[in-house]
């Protein structure tokens, strides 16, 4: 009998000592439970903690920040387009006790979490245009190319579509809605964003169509705007030919006449120097005047006292005389 209490006490009571005795780490809470049911208050500080033996039972809780990444969710928005949503969420437990009573561990808490998170991002989407949930911020501005000219910065071609939320305060409102409903089961929501969203593959081919042909719009009235500005350029050139063209004529113009005038000045000087060289002058421009007016079938009906025959009338060929002749006559 000796030998059993000292065997029984030997093994009895390191056993008992391991039973009543757990640890807690840095990265968990604990729930002590009685028969199923817990008791005592949570466990939150890390250490060498004690129970009872056989009757309590040590229920970890992970008090870490978790993640919940849904699946991707297809659901309509305000414009009746389908699209493809993925969310990711970052959660922990503040309330171990009530997490324990109304989830018991994570796979419960993540399936709820895929129920609340879920449903509120149906709603936010149906409340809002697809532009609302892709563009950021309502007050972002679109960037521009540092090698536009100060006439293409005026002209303001690029400009976003006005929205009144933006993604971001989509992303709020659905942290505020589903924060409020997970905050019953012990669970603090700390962040929610839209990881991804994409067009539904049904409706995917109709929206790059129109994309395509708002696209070519856009591109037909910079064209049409372009050879507006072709031809505008095109009008100035031809006027500012036409103008310099002109001026250059009236240039001319007034140098020859200038010039025709101090020739006349000079050949009034030569020819009215005494009554030889004015004679002369008569005889050459009658010469001219011959050469000018007769031609080879030209037929002249003159009176002998016309000045014009006047130089004719003193001539006298070996023959009949012709217009011809008359041409040929050294001037």
């Amino acid at each position: 009998m000796k030998w059993t209490g000292l065997f029984v006490l030997v093994v009895l009571v390191p056993y008992l000592f391991f039973s009543s005795v757990y640890t807690v780490s840095e990265v968990e809470q604990v729930i002590i439970t009685q028969f199923g049911k817990p008791v005592g208050a949570p466990v939150t500080e890390a250490g060498l903690k004690l129970k009872l033996p056989f009757i309590q039972e040590v229920n970890a809780i992970d008090k870490r920040v978790l993640e919940w990444d849904g699946n991707p969710s297809d659901m309509p928005t305000k414009d009746k387009l389908y699209i493809s949503v993925d969310l990711f969420a970052r959660w922990r437990i503040t309330d171990p006790l009530q997490y324990f009573l109304r989830l018991r561990d994570e796979r419960s808490a993540q399936s709820r979490l895929d129920d609340i998170l879920g449903s509120e991002t149906r709603n936010a989407v149906a409340k809002h245009e697809l532009i609302e949930i892709i563009r950021t911020t309502k007050d972002r501005v679109p960037l521009r190319d540092a090698l536009l000219s100060g006439g293409e910065r005026a002209l303001d071609t690029s400009a976003w579509v006005p929205i009144q939320k933006g993604r971001q305060q989509v992303e709020g409102e659905i942290f505020v809605a589903a924060a409020e409903k997970v905050r019953i089961f012990g669970i603090e929501l700390l962040d929610i964003r839209f990881k991804r969203i994409n067009y539904n593959e049904s409706v995917r081919p109709k929206i790059y169509d129109r994309m395509i042909s708002e696209r070519r719009q856009i591109a037909e009235r910079f064209l049409s705007e372009g050879n507006g500005e072709a031809a505008r350029i095109r009008g100035d050139r031809v006027r500012d030919l036409d103008k310099i063209q002109s001026e250059a004529y009236r240039q001319v113009e007034e140098i020859r006449g200038q010039a025709d005038a101090k020739a006349t000045e000079i050949y009034a000087r030569a020819y009215n120097l005494n009554p030889e060289s004015v004679a002369f002058y008569e005889f050459t421009r009658s010469l001219q005047a011959y050469k000018a007016v007769i031609s080879q079938n030209t037929t002249l009906v003159l009176s002998t006292d016309s000045e014009l025959f006047k130089y004719l009338k003193g001539m006298e060929p070996k023959g009949p005389v012709s217009p011809a002749d008359v041409m040929q006559a050294p001037q």
